[in-house]
């Protein structure tokens, strides 16, 4: 299987190149006869996405050792009925045929319902709109609101979203539950975990820069849910800015605040991050990107809880491409280095170093579940450091590309976990209209 990945990967990057520059796009070419045909009316759209993985040397959490192909399909349609209304709908079929076993959710799910929509007033650059229905919905830069595509089965959300446009500002109040993914039947809403609030965007407050602002209530009254015992209701204030700096720089900062309670514990958490980006203009152009990052734990989680809650984060780019830690009881820092050897080909070097914030609380995954219990007689915090090498050549709607990831462990998985160093090898490829 390794062997066919390496080979794989070679003929993905630069076999690639030989075939997209021969065959045209025949999606688009489609989409721009339906739009001549219905007066811009009808949009299809459309994702075959393969990808061979193997994973290696982690045996520890819920993300076992893995050695499996999987396979995604998408098609959908975007029809505007009249200037106002407009529906959209895709299917998604997730396949992992050689998983070893049956495969979970992440990895499996036969033909379902990915989205399913109706919009109001899309069209408008300014005034009221509203969508409601199912949607892939993604905010910001995905850190609390997201969509973890690099997830065979995507996530997506039954939602009821208004919003007021303004030239400069989008004012939305929204309400979102995730989608549990049954793989054998219909996929349904948890109505028992929601979130809902206000996520707003302003594009006059900062000069060239972005400020988003939200306040956000997480709330779950599931049975033995995310708390066991009692209700889950925490409440997220936060702010997200980004913008240019003198010499070419650009900078993002995004801050989060939370009280509430954790079924009978108090809760108060915190999290944010940092980031600094330059592209230097060498014969091969290279972007440089730095980033910090931070998420509360708790030191006497039986007492308080004021472990950070990550809400619905899409994490995978954010933690390494190994995707084994997430957005909670966490300290982070990641640096991204990306040449471009061609327009379509660019070569990514990613580094990660992560810490525990608090050494009593425990590890979490990325979907912010406990893969290592707390321990009140733990003092180490260094939980590890990954290396990313993977390379992309993207032209028209093909996307080729392979990658490798090494998890060298710290003295804090060595010594909670029975874990060895984690090796991650992967190659894709996908065609999307």
């Amino acid at each position: 299987m390794r062997i066919f990945l390496c080979a794989a990967g070679v003929a993905a990057l630069f076999g690639g190149s030989i075939l997209t520059a021969q065959v045209e796009d025949p999606g688009k070419a489609l989409n721009d006869l339906l739009a001549e045909k219905t007066a811009d009316r009808l949009k299809l759209t459309f994702e075959f996405r393969a990808r061979p993985e193997t994973r290696t040397g982690n045996n520890f959490g819920i993300s076992p050792d893995l050695e499996n192909p999987l396979f995604r399909t998408r098609i959908g349609a975007q029809f505007d009925f009249t200037d106002w209304f407009r529906v959209s709908a895709m299917g998604q079929d997730a396949r992992a045929p050689q998983y070893g076993g049956p495969a979970p959710a992440t990895a499996r799910d036969t033909m379902d319902l990915q989205e399913g929509f109706l919009e109001f007033f899309a069209k408008r650059k300014t005034g009221f709109g509203a969508v409601f229905g199912r949607q892939m919905v993604s905010m910001g830069e995905g850190r609390v609101i997201g969509i973890p595509q690099w997830v065979n089965t995507s996530r997506t959300y039954d939602t009821a979203r208004l919003y007021y446009r303004l030239p400069n500002a989008r004012l939305e109040l929204l309400s979102l539950s995730i989608v549990r993914v049954r793989p054998d039947d219909f996929n349904r809403p948890n109505l028992g975990d929601r979130l809902w609030g206000t996520y707003d965007t302003f594009s006059n407050v900062i000069p060239n820069g972005t400020l988003e602002v939200y306040l956000l209530r997480h709330a779950q009254n599931r049975p033995g849910g995310f708390t066991g015992q009692g209700s889950l209701g925490i409440n997220s204030l936060g702010a997200r800015v980004v913008g240019p700096l003198p010499y070419s720089f650009k900078y993002g900062i995004e801050t989060v605040a939370q009280n509430g309670k954790t079924g009978p514990l108090v809760h108060r958490g915190f999290a944010w991050y940092s980031s600094l980006s330059r592209r230097l203009p060498l014969t091969l152009p290279l972007d440089l990107e730095v980033e910090y990052k931070y998420a509360s734990g708790s030191s006497n989680p039986a007492v308080r809880d004021t472990t950070y809650d990550q809400l619905y984060a899409a994490n995978h780019d954010k933690f390494g491409h190994a995707d084994l830690f997430g957005w909670r009881n966490i300290k982070n820092l990641r640096s991204l280095d990306t040449l471009h050897i061609t327009k379509p080909l660019a070569f990514n070097f990613m580094y990660d170093n992560w810490w525990l914030a608090s050494p009593t609380d425990g590890l979490y995954n990325g979907s912010g579940a406990l893969i290592v219990k707390p321990s009140s007689r733990n003092t180490l915090t260094h939980i590890g450091q990954e290396t990313d090498f993977f390379a992309t050549y993207q032209i028209s709607g093909w996307l080729f590309g392979a990658g490798f990831a090494h998890i060298f462990k710290g003295d804090y998985l060595t010594k909670m976990t029975p874990g060895v160093n984690t090796r991650y090898m992967y190659v894709f490829q996908s065609y999307t209209f």
